[in-house]
């Protein structure tokens, strides 16, 4: 075997002679071959070799570094795999490379054979780490027994594993202390025998500054939230980078331990962030052939008053080009992070807003107070109470109606992807009281959303989902309720194919919205090449003047095929064709292009 030669004064050498020597740049035939290998093995071997890939373009001098370098590496991949007694040879032109001289380096190498003979597979006869904390949720892998395939890459979760378990245990200064690793080429057998040192288990110190930052020191501690005083668990330390992470003032955040615990037994943490850009200025775009062209800007302070709080300003105007009038939309929302606890943000918000839909049109101002709760990295809510202010024609007249509202919501995203999931689910819930005032009827409005996807075939090459999106509301009689409240169906985010809010309750020649609302969308996604997909669907939904549909409710439906093309970072973009397929209408072909996948 060659993989001991003295490799590293030889690839030093050729570094020192590479520009005393000439270079010749040719395409070299090459060739790797694993005898009693397996195919996955041999794979595994072609693509970690170095020779290989620089056979087709590199000079003498780089492709005799690269295969003395391959030694190495196609060991170690041998080890990775359970044979530790291998033999690596490798001939450039005939000559085995470990023996070329550095000073007597072929001008050119037009052939590249190397061969592996991996030798049996090894196996452990005593496999042993040492300590394991007493009722620890982490266990050592499944593969680190007597009897089991050896492997260094079992080794090295073992290892991680056993570090793993006391830092969870509470020892922030675990460490791998010895490991007596002894091979039998006799019995092709592996004794492996790992020490463990634990070290004390410590508490949260103090977290301090690494270097400034535009957030205030004291705002960057209080949105951390690092229990001081608890005991030491990697769970809560990762709690605490997220919480900084979230409240997007930071492009990095890095928490450190000091190397010396303290004396009482605590261990301080350094804080290392990296600041965001402090405002950001974004825009969208959506165009349909009944709804017309949407755009929204978005304009945004990440640290407005050097605490981390997030000003956020909103502008959309709709309808542009389509049968209504413009809608617009100015938006105003204030977040102030770890308010009431590092999990909790205060928010305050003033909203006005025009509304000329196709059967009412509406002004309306709110503003109110609220706080979001976020439980985990997929689960948040939020709370509010405000007050709103309606004044709104539609079916039943001109009207004025006024609310003391709160709101309760609650989301939670299992989805592997925000802009284009191929398995999981989403739900949003909304609940809204509203108490009425100077005559206004009181009730409850209910909004839920919910998604599911699912992948079919080798990497998700076609992807089932399906959405479900329920209305209610409970209180008020139709006539009533103000239109904002209400629900119709139609458009792109209900029922393609058929004309944006087209189905509601008839009320004479007019329509109102209903009190229970229902819709249904099926789709199946699948992949013509990486970039672009074909997307078939079914849309049907449901609108009923009392607070559920049911059976008599008024219904419509539509179906249609679209492409998406994916944007890397953003998402697909989208074109969808639906045509009417029940409900009454001559509304005809429509068609939806937009940014994102439909739902």
């Amino acid at each position: 075997m060659f993989f001991k030669s003295p490799l590293r004064a030889a690839v030093l050498s050729l570094c020192l002679i590479g520009g005393v020597l000439p270079s010749s740049s040719t395409s070299a035939e090459a060739v790797l071959t694993a005898p009693g290998g397996s195919e996955e093995l041999t794979q595994r071997l072609r693509s970690a070799s170095s020779a290989l890939g620089a056979a087709s373009q590199a000079d003498a001098q780089e492709l005799l570094a690269a295969a003395l370098s391959d030694y190495r590496t196609l060991v170690q991949v041998l080890y990775d795999a359970g044979h530790f007694a291998p033999q690596v040879n490798i001939l450039l032109d005939g000559q085995e490379a470990a023996r070329i001289q550095p000073l007597n380096a072929p001008r050119q190498i037009n052939q590249v054979r190397i061969t592996v003979v991996p030798g049996p597979s090894f196996r452990f006869s005593h496999a042993e780490i040492t300590p394991w904390p007493a009722n620890s949720d982490v266990e050592p892998p499944a593969g680190f027994a007597t009897g089991q395939p050896a492997t260094t890459g079992v080794l090295r979760d073992t290892g991680a594993s056993g570090l793993r378990a006391w830092r969870r245990a509470g020892h922030p200064k675990a460490r791998l202390a010895q490991q007596a690793i002894t091979a039998n080429h006799r019995a092709h057998t592996l004794d492996a025998r790992l020490t463990l040192a634990p070290g004390a288990q410590l508490r949260f110190g103090a977290l301090q500054l690494a270097a400034p930052s535009n957030v205030r020191a004291e705002a960057i501690q209080r949105i951390a939230g690092l229990p001081s005083g608890e005991i030491y668990h990697p769970d809560l330390l990762a709690k605490s980078a997220t919480r900084l992470r979230r409240t997007g003032a930071f492009s990095s955040v890095t928490l450190r331990a000091e190397e010396q615990p303290n004396p009482d037994g605590t261990l301080d943490y350094l804080a290392t962030v990296e600041d965001m850009p402090p405002r950001r200025l974004t825009f969208g775009a959506e165009l349909s052939s009944s709804d017309g062209v949407e755009l929204t800007t978005t304009w945004m302070h990440r640290n407005l008053f050097g605490g981390a709080e997030k000003l956020r300003f909103e502008t959309r105007l709709s309808g542009l080009g389509s049968s209504n009038d413009i809608d617009g939309r100015i938006a105003l929302r204030l977040d102030r992070p770890a308010t009431l606890g590092p999990d909790d943000n205060l928010f305050y918000m003033v909203e006005a807003e025009r509304l000329d839909e196709e059967h009412y049109t509406a002004t309306q101002g709110l503003g109110g107070i609220g706080v979001r709760r976020v439980y985990s990295d997929q689960l948040f809510a939020e709370a509010g109470l405000g007050f709103n202010s309606i004044l709104a024609t539609d079916a039943f007249g001109k009207r004025r109606f006024k609310y003391i509202a709160g709101f309760l919501r609650a989301e939670y995203d299992q989805r592997n992807s925000r802009v284009d999931a191929t398995e999981g689910y989403f739900i949003n819930a909304r609940l809204t009281p509203f108490f009425g005032l100077d005559g206004t009827d009181a009730g409850l409005q209910v909004k839920l959303d919910g998604r599911i996807y699912h992948g079919l075939g080798g990497n998700d090459r076609l992807v089932l989902a399906g959405r479900a999106q329920l209305g209610s509301v409970i209180g008020p009689s139709l006539s009533n309720a103000s239109p904002t409240l209400l629900f119709y169906s139609g458009g792109a985010g209900s029922v393609r194919g058929h004309e944006y809010q087209s189905l509601g309750v008839p009320v004479g020649s007019n329509s109102a919205g209903g009190r229970g609302y229902l819709a249904l969308s099926g789709e199946l996604r699948g992949k013509v090449t990486d970039k672009l997909s074909l997307v078939g669907f079914f849309d049907i939904g449901y609108v009923d003047s009392d607070a559920f549909v049911s059976s008599s409710s008024q219904s419509h439906s539509g179906a249609g095929f679209g492409l998406r093309y994916d944007l890397a970072g953003i998402g697909p973009l989208r074109v969808d064709f639906a045509y009417p397929v029940d409900g009454g209408t001559d509304d005809g072909l429509q068609f939806y292009i937009g940014i994102g996948q439909a739902f």
